[in-house]
């Protein structure tokens, strides 16, 4: 299908199916009220992302490696975004990857963000499931404030 075509993935030594990107599904839904005539929208993106990655833990090299890097970077970039937000920081660096630009909408005063996040129960992945659990306890530290009708 269409999905598996333009999902990129490689074999590493910690998984045999590695993600190498992002993946972003963004729904926006409009409706008119047939009696007022007014109209209201509203947005869903839906992110998957890749996980962060420990280089010498899966052996990743040439074009998986600079997968890796730009992974590893737009995760950074996504947690100082989510740190200036908890500090209330005038200036939140949302500008810094393409994830946290394309994320704006959703990670400013008049949205809601919901974030699962999957963990190993591996002992040799503990390192990763605590960056994790982490990166997660942080997100949940933001306080948005009441969502707003657009």
């Amino acid at each position: 299908n269409l999905a598996d075509q333009n999902r990129s993935t490689t074999a590493t030594n910690m998984n045999e199916h590695s993600s190498r990107s992002h993946l972003m599904l963004n729904v926006t839904v409009e409706s008119t009220n047939r009696v007022s005539g007014q109209t209201t929208w509203g947005k869903l993106h839906l992110v998957d992302l890749a996980g962060s990655e420990r280089i010498s833990k899966s052996g990743a090299a040439g074009q998986a490696l600079k997968e890796a890097q730009a992974i590893n970077k737009s995760l950074s970039a996504l947690g100082d975004v989510i740190m200036s937000r908890a500090q209330k920081s005038a200036h939140v660096p949302f500008r810094n990857s393409t994830l946290t630009h394309l994320l704006q909408d959703s990670l400013s005063g008049d949205s809601k963000t919901l974030m699962f996040v999957c963990i190993s129960p591996v002992m040799y992945n503990a390192e990763e499931t605590f960056c994790s659990l982490n990166f997660a306890q942080r997100v949940n530290s933001v306080e948005l404030g009441k969502a707003t009708k657009n």
